[in-house]
């Protein structure tokens, strides 16, 4: 009995054992085919993930290659720009050259055919003289008078006709300045008025916005430049955030987008969020703030200035001049100041105070449209006055002031006149007072180097050069040769807006004293 126990006891365990066993290599060869499956699906991934690398690697290098042709394609394009310039500046020099050498030849001829002309002249001028004294002696032996007696004679005939003549002659100028006084006179006060200079401040393409640290400047740039990109590109104002310290420097031409940034970023900086989402939100709400504040500053200006009337879209416009510069000077600032100007000269001469102050307001409401089309300000002035029914003198006087159209009126001369003397002046615009006053100097300094030259006045704000010469040094000839000598090293040595007239005077004169 016992000995079945341990036979049934032992063929259990061998069972046990075998299927142990079995399960074990079932288990091994299940495990090397899974084992030989994932070697070989991660050598098919590995060979994917070779491929992928391969195709962005030749992508990148197509990419740098495209790039590196492209710059040396600009830099081509650059250097034969530059090469075709330098060729058309050695064309415009042989072309002046070529036309000095013609000048000098002609005056060349002209100098010989004068010397001839003079000889032959003096030559004749000697037989005239004979001529004279034979019929003066001829006279004399058959009026039995002397030359003096007779001249006498002849004087005091002529005195009397000449007094007769002289009388009705004043007569007729008295009547005729009884008529044209009043017209003479406005001339005279416009004129005199152009000569009046004032003092104006300048505006930059640049704004400055300030912070109370360099810390928010981390902020305003954000992560890798995310945010000042976002600024820059809606607003359309590039950012400048470089060493000066606690300051950002904001740079456009366009006034209205330079306050547009700087009223965003304060938005910004105070409130503290500082991301791309907000940034667009503020800048979008900014811009209707800006908007509604134009329409109140040309409601305001009107009001300041007793403009009635005005169409709205005239009065955003005059808003909007407060963000724009004419040559550095603000424009509503001077349309305000010529409108103030065009009224009190208007009133000197007895004219329409009102309808002149209106022209002086719009003179250069054509500067500020949204659109600007190819025409000349002027004349886009006048065609939107026209258009918002705006008087025909205010019209004419707008599309008049630089001389684009004909004048119809005295409305238009004081307009002319106030701009010029609002804005054409020393120191109303992009020069300083410094610069000026040096190049003014520079100018009579040039003119004085020349030999023969007295004295040299620069006027009109810089615009002529008189330059007095002395009359036994310098001919007539040489003061010709000399005003065309100094035009020209004024046009090659110095920088100067607009043009320079150059007038050399020679004068002679004798003096004697009655003792």
């Amino acid at each position: 009995m016992d000995i079945n126990i341990i036979l049934i006891v032992a063929a259990i365990l061998v069972g046990i054992g075998l299927g142990a066993l079995i399960a074990f290599l079932m288990i091994k060869k299940s495990s090397e085919s899974k084992a030989t499956n994932i070697v070989k699906d991660a050598e098919a991934e590995a060979e994917v993930i070779k491929k992928d690398k391969m195709l962005q690697a030749k992508e990148k290098f197509l990419q740098l290659k495209s790039e590196h042709e492209k710059v040396i394609n600009e830099k081509n394009a650059s250097i034969l720009q530059a090469e075709n310039r330098i060729k058309q500046k050695e064309q415009s020099i042989a072309q002046k050259q070529e036309q000095v050498q013609r000048k000098d030849a002609e005056l060349d001829s002209l100098r010989s055919n004068l010397t001839h002309q003079l000889e032959l002249v003096n030559s004749k001028q000697q037989e005239v003289d004979k001529f004279h004294r034979r019929q003066v002696e001829q006279l004399e032996t058959l009026s039995g008078l002397k030359a003096e007696e007779a001249k006498s004679q002849l004087i005091e005939s002529l005195k009397a006709e000449a007094k007769t003549g002289a009388m009705s002659m004043i007569k007729d100028i008295v009547e005729e300045a009884k008529i044209s006084a009043n017209m003479e006179a406005k001339k005279v006060v416009i004129q005199t008025i152009q000569r009046v200079a004032t003092e104006h401040a300048i505006e930059n393409s640049v704004s400055i916005f300030h912070i109370e640290n360099d810390e928010i400047k981390g902020r305003i740039i954000g992560r890798e430049g995310r945010n000042i990109r976002a600024l820059e590109a809606a607003t359309g104002i590039e950012i400048i955030v470089d060493d000066t310290p606690e300051a950002i420097i904001l740079s456009g031409f366009d006034p209205v987008r330079r306050e547009i940034a700087r009223l965003a970023l304060h938005v910004l900086v105070t409130d503290g969020r500082i991301h791309p989402a907000r940034i667009e939100e503020v800048v979008e709400k900014v811009k209707k703030q800006i908007e509604d504040e134009i329409v109140e500053i040309g409601k305001r200006t009107t009001i300041d200035l007793g403009i009635h009337g005005l169409h709205p879209e005239l009065i955003r416009m005059v808003g909007r001049m407060k963000y724009r510069s004419s040559y550095g000077q603000n424009l509503l600032q001077h349309s305000r100041e010529v409108a103030n100007l065009c009224a009190t000269m208007a009133a000197e001469l007895g004219l329409n105070v009102k309808v002149a102050k209106r022209a002086g307001l719009l003179h250069d409401i054509g500067k500020v449209p949204d659109d600007q089309p190819e025409v000349p300000h002027a004349i886009l002035g006048m065609q939107l006055a026209e258009k918002y029914k705006e008087k025909p003198e205010v019209c004419n006087a707008i599309g008049a002031h630089h001389d684009e159209i004909e004048m119809t009126s005295l409305i238009s001369p004081i307009v002319q006149v106030c701009d010029a003397i609002s804005g054409a002046r020393p120191g109303a615009r992009r020069e300083v007072v410094e610069q000026y006053i040096k190049r003014l100097k520079d100018l009579e300094a040039l003119a004085l180097s020349y030999p023969g030259v007295d004295k040299t006045y620069a006027i009109q704000a810089g615009r002529e050069l008189r330059v007095l010469v002395s009359s036994d040094k310098v001919t007539d000839k040489d003061a010709e040769t000399l005003s065309f000598d100094i035009s020209q090293r004024i046009q090659t040595e110095m920088t100067y807006p607009g043009q320079v007239k150059v007038t050399v005077i020679r004068e002679t004169r004798a003096v004697n004293f009655a003792k």
